[in-house]
């Protein structure tokens, strides 16, 4: 009997902390969305460098697009 009630209370235990944990979490904050804006920018940079670069690479190689 002691071992089902110590089972018993080691799962509510282990729920409280689950739930708790899950309340943690934190509406994003604007350092946060600002990371989020240059991750993005930076992304379409990217594409940009890469679109150039295969212009570029065409050109060199005497094809046109």
């Amino acid at each position: 009997m002691k071992k089902s009630a110590m089972n018993i209370a080691a799962t509510v235990m282990l729920c409280g902390l689950l739930a708790s944990l899950s309340a943690c979490q934190q509406p994003e904050g604007p350092a946060e969305k600002a990371g989020k804006e240059v991750d993005n920018a930076v992304g379409q940079v990217g594409q940009q460098v890469q679109k150039a670069g295969a212009s570029i690479e065409d050109a060199a190689k005497g094809n046109k697009k």
